[in-house]
């Protein structure tokens, strides 16, 4: 995202002495996205970030895939999910292919006995339900029933919930998450025409500074294992930073539909973007308002993409029985639209209060065994009258 922000204290000239009151240096990190081309930060630490006392364990977290290549329309009862106490072992991989892992988590404790960092990926955690506060090494973000929460690959984190009835929906990307280019300008401002807008962001604050040596338990996925690393002093030592790779949230609920006379085409609901797959946010709005309008989506071909629906609150007019938490996959290669009687039913309705969110992947997704044990086992045969 191509927005500046900063927290605490650093030095005014970039890769220059910054020293500490009582003595010594601080220590600057650059903290950047695809070498040194992308989005970067540069951070101060009160200790060298670099600091490895030893390398416990490293256990592999692949999903194991129950369908390679699929051609069947799935639905899958997310909350039927079992919900499990620690953060990393409540994540479970539903979808996957080389781009990304499109899973969901039911953890019902605070992650605090360890930290955890994504080597290979940005991740999205949308919020379907809980409440609390993302802590990280920029700042911590508070966070509530609706909230995407992007965190750039690298960033050490720990979440604390102050709910244990916790829900998510998470997306990992090998690419950065962006917004979309046609909102923005050529310096990265949002227009006039985009659903949200720079007030809309949640971004850090409460930078936590602390200046402690010992034993610090950093739990690092790469290359689907995750590897128990201890270092030498809290990975939460910033005193301050400045730049534009850093977590941020941005609520559902402040994204702004776009409607027409006619049905618009999912691309108006789109609210991330990256290299390989685009997320869309669809939100309570007015219907269309021609005369002859139908509400009701068009039979579409997926022909270049996979599309994913998680279901989260409202009421879905275009498919029958979808429940809070189900997730719907319609695989590219074959037509999908509104369930037999929803096109008819929709005429002549004014307004929809449906939410969801939407993950169109441009590569086709396998479908591990943790998803099959979700899955209804009819969705495919729903079209039929």
């Amino acid at each position: 995202m191509p927005l500046y922000h900063k927290l605490g204290n650093f030095p005014q000239k970039r890769h220059t002495q910054f020293e500490k009151p009582n003595g010594g240096f601080y220590y600057e990190q650059l903290f950047g996205t695809e070498g040194f081309h992308g989005h970067s930060s540069l951070s101060y630490h009160v200790h060298r970030p670099t600091q490895v006392k030893e390398i416990l364990n490293s256990y592999s977290v692949e999903p194991k895939i129950a369908i390679g290549k699929n051609i069947k329309s799935l639905l899958f009862k997310g909350f039927e999910l079992k919900a499990e106490n620690d953060f990393l072992d409540s994540r479970k991989a539903m979808l996957i292919n080389k781009d990304c892992i499109i899973g969901l988590a039911a953890p019902k404790e605070s992650l605090r006995n360890y930290f955890y960092k994504n080597a290979d990926a940005d991740e999205m955690l949308f919020i379907h339900r809980g409440k609390g506060k993302l802590r990280t090494m920029l700042g911590n973000i508070p966070f509530e029933y609706g909230d995407y929460l992007i965190i750039p690959r690298g960033i050490i984190y720990q979440i604390e919930f102050e709910t244990e009835d916790n829900r998510l929906f998470y997306v990992e990307s090998y690419s950065p998450f962006y917004t979309p280019k046609r909102y923005k300008n050529q310096s990265g401002q949002h227009l006039e025409h985009s659903p949200f807008c720079e007030r809309d962001f949640i971004l850090p604050s409460e930078l936590e500074t602390h200046d402690e040596k010992g034993d610090f338990l950093i739990k690092i996925k790469k290359e689907g294992m995750i590897h128990e690393v201890v270092y030498a002093t809290h990975p939460f030592d910033v005193v301050g930073w400045d730049g534009y790779n850093f977590p941020y949230g941005f609520s559902i609920h402040n994204f702004e539909p776009i409607t027409g006379r006619v049905h618009q085409p999912p691309p108006v609901h789109q609210t991330f973007e990256t290299a390989t797959f685009v997320v869309c946010s669809f939100c309570p709005r007015l219907y269309d308002y021609h005369p002859k309008a139908i509400p009701a989506p068009y039979n579409h071909s997926n022909i270049d993409s996979d599309e994913v629906l998680y279901y989260v609150d409202g009421d879905f007019m275009s498919r029958n029985n979808i429940e809070q938490g189900h997730i719907t996959l319609h695989p590219k290669g074959i037509p999908h639209g509104p369930a037999p009687g929803a096109m008819e039913r929709s005429i002549g309705h004014k307004e929809t209060q449906e939410l969801a969110v939407m993950v169109d992947t441009f590569r086709p997704l396998m479908v591990t065994e943790e998803a099959m044990g979700l899955d209804d086992g009819q969705y495919y045969k729903s079209w039929t009258e």
